[in-house]
């Protein structure tokens, strides 16, 4: 039986009943209360316990300013009230009660936009140094940060539809892939380091040509040798980068233009193509070098062998699918979402079941983006047609916080530097929400 300590008054009535909790954080100082139990009302919540915990702080540290926290019981975030809560998970109010703080997951500052001409239909924050946008003006974009466009790369005949960093730390000399709705993708390399006052244009190193239709999404191999392309046409092609000495896939072509003969480019074709889906490839990851995974509106997510070709596995959503990822613990878990307002998250290690683990439907519209964080087991985004970006914790079932930077749907959003969210919508603008406190 669940008992919660209760005090009377002077007439006998019973007032705010009180638990005994100890605070316990992994956060450093000055985030730290001490440790020592304390009676508290069981009828707060968050609100209350984050007041109560910044009141601690404040008499511990002359200096500290208050801020939100969020509250675990037993490794699950509280979302009613500590009363409620002991009652719905059957805890015993009669023990001290360990109740974990951390602070809350989100933006502390927004970012002017960067103002693109047309949708931004792809970012890449996956290096430290730049974002990488695309654009349906056909345009690739290079951004030190807000509204510093470095490079812009031009060649495309239509629009940009995904966007790729092949090695996005370390060196000076980075390449890029670009996927577009004109068939084909485009390698391109900039250097970073070079200091910049104008943006520079750039022109491909190497255009990929084979796909039959719109190619929809492109994603790098962990050690940059190799993409593999999605597209209308279903199918999945693979293509080496550094393919310099293999002569039956390079074309080495020069174009004419205004009567002058360009630089040539070097075209490649694709060394295997991956065949199965039976609708578009909406999305495609290469999370390991042995294994790809691809998302299609033909509902199914599949697992593909890189060195066989083969299809070693598939899960079927009974939803056509926009967007893919890997991640979270063990770099194991598959989240999807599509033609509805729901994230879907597998771990194909449970053996036996194609069904969610978990299902995030705080969403109005199709979801355009979901995407792991690098360094959390627990945290991911998505972004959406409703025109938000979401940021969830396996832990709880509400979304941790709601950024509404865009004016209009939201088509790409990732993770940048850890701490932010970068975000392109139909509003032709580039977001950055930032100092997102991820533990």
């Amino acid at each position: 039986m669940n008992t919660l300590v209760g005090e009377e008054n002077a007439d006998g009535e019973a007032s705010t009943r009180r638990i005994q909790v100890r605070f316990i954080t992994k956060l450093s100082e000055p985030f730290k209360v001490p440790s020592s139990a304390i009676a508290i009302p069981a009828d707060l919540t968050r609100f209350g316990l984050s007041s109560l915990v910044n009141a601690l702080l404040q008499s511990k540290y002359d200096d500290y300013e208050p801020e939100p926290f969020d509250f675990l019981i037993d490794g699950e975030f509280v979302r009613m009230s500590l009363e409620e809560f002991l009652l719905a998970k059957g805890i015993s109010a009669e023990r001290i009660l360990e109740i974990e703080y951390t602070r809350v997951v989100a933006p502390r500052k927004e970012e002017d936009p960067s103002l693109h001409d047309d949708w931004v239909s792809a970012v890449d924050g996956s290096s430290s140094r730049f974002i990488f946008t695309g654009c349906y003006d056909g345009f690739g974009r290079v951004w030190k940060g807000a509204g510093l466009c470095t490079h812009i790369l031009e060649g495309h005949s239509d629009g940009i539809t995904s966007v790729s960093v092949l090695n996005p730390e370390g060196v000076e000399t980075v390449t890029l892939a670009t996927a577009s709705k004109d068939r084909t993708l485009r390698l391109w390399k900039i250097n970073t380091e070079e200091a910049i006052n104008d943006p520079v244009r750039v022109r491909a190193y190497k255009i990929l040509r084979g796909h039959k239709s719109s190619v929809q999404s492109v994603a790098a191999q962990n050690n940059g040798e190799m993409v593999c392309s999605g597209s209308w046409d279903c199918t999945i092609n693979l293509w080496r980068i550094n393919d310099f000495n293999a002569e039956n896939d390079l074309v080495t072509k020069k174009r004419k233009v205004e009567g002058q003969v360009e630089d040539s480019q070097l075209e490649g074709e694709a060394f295997t193509t991956l065949v199965g889906h039976t609708q578009c490839v909406s999305s495609v990851v290469w999370p390991q070098r042995e294994s790809i995974y691809s998302a299609s509106w033909d509902h199914s997510i599949r697992k593909w062998d890189v060195e066989t070709g083969k299809n070693l596995s598939d899960i079927f959503c009974g939803k056509a699918l926009n967007c893919l990822d890997i991640g979270g613990e063990g770099s194991a878990l598959i989240a999807a979402g599509g033609s509805d307002p729901v994230v879907r998250i597998w771990d194909p290690r449970k053996p036996g079941t194609s069904a969610p683990v978990l299902q995030f439907a705080s969403h109005t519209s199709w979801i355009t983006t979901c995407k792991w964080h690098d360094n959390s087991t627990f945290h991911l985004l998505s972004a959406s047609y409703d025109g938000k970006v979401m940021l969830w914790d396996l832990r709880t079932a509400w979304p941790l916080s709601v950024i509404e930077s865009h004016s209009d749907k939201v088509l790409s959003a990732d993770w940048w530097k850890g701490d932010s969210v970068i975000s392109g919508g139909a509003d032709s603008k580039l977001c950055i929400s930032s100092e997102i406190p991820v533990q």
